[in-house]
């Protein structure tokens, strides 16, 4: 079953820094939990240049940081300023504590990046952080990025999560990775795309609740990141982002979704 997810309805304003905030698990038609398995929440961030998110904590979150827009810069008490941009990717293994900042010079372009919390297997990991080249991408081709720790992909995060991402050209057709056991959960960054019918356009989702092979053919020229999950693995929900106390329960988010959906019939019907 594939199902589909709009533009986000969450968004968050804090005036040059603007986050539209995905909700993975709220897809299904009775959400049980704002994620999908370990993965918690996808963010597509924008800031403006000379903007600065001050020096803050994160714990017990994977945080990757895929940037095809734009500079992200990245300082942390560890390893100092870090550059992030469309050749590096950035992962932060929070673990029990680890205090960064980001910002975009005002001499920078305008940033538009994903920001992808995921759940971590456990609690209380050592902390660590990850960046470096990522392998140049070839049009029409996944490109793996980031996989479970010790199976050999470019980064790892210490959960049951690989992340892909692809360049179609319009009218290019790839099929989506698939693993036995994993469920596919996928984001448009820009362009359009259709899989299994359906037309998926840019900040809208798509969550596949199999291991079945999945086909997206590109509208026009697109970008998408797709993510393989295990549904069924152990980990922990103690992120200060990725379980923020204050994400709505689910069932408020029942009761909006069903609310949302009354009224679009009522529009179609007026």
């Amino acid at each position: 079953m594939l199902l589909k997810g709009e533009r986000t309805f969450v968004v968050r304003d804090a005036g040059g820094f603007v986050a539209h905030v995905n909700m993975p698990g709220w897809l299904k038609p009775k959400p049980r939990d704002h994620g999908y398995g370990p993965l918690a929440m996808v963010v597509e961030s924008l800031l403006v240049p000379g903007r600065l998110i001050a020096m803050h904590e994160h714990r017990d979150d994977e945080i990757v940081s895929w940037v095809p827009e734009g500079v992200m810069r990245h300082d942390d008490k560890a390893t100092g300023r870090l550059v992030v941009d469309r050749n590096h990717l950035m992962v932060m293994n929070a673990g029990t504590g680890f205090w960064h900042s980001e910002e975009t010079l005002a001499s920078d372009p305008p940033l538009r990046m994903l920001q992808i919390l995921i759940r971590p297997r456990a609690a209380g990991l050592d902390p660590n952080i990850q960046y470096g080249p990522i392998p140049a991408a070839t049009a029409n081709v996944w490109r793996h990025l980031v996989g479970p720790q010790g199976e050999g992909a470019p980064f790892y995060v210490r959960s049951a999560v690989d992340i892909f991402d692809i360049r179609l050209d319009a009218g290019a057709r790839a099929e989506f990775p698939h693993r036995q056991g994993r469920d596919l959960y996928f984001y448009v960054f820009s362009g359009a795309v259709v899989a299994d019918g359906q037309s998926f356009a840019e900040g809208e989702q798509g969550l596949h609740l199999s291991d079945a092979r999945l086909e997206a053919e590109a509208k026009n020229s697109s970008l998408l990141v797709a993510f393989l999950l295990d549904p069924n693995a152990t980990f922990a929900r103690q992120g200060t982002v990725g379980d923020h106390r204050k994400i709505p329960p689910a069932i408020i988010i029942r009761a909006f979704l069903k609310w949302r959906k009354f009224r679009q019939m009522v529009r179609r019907a007026s």
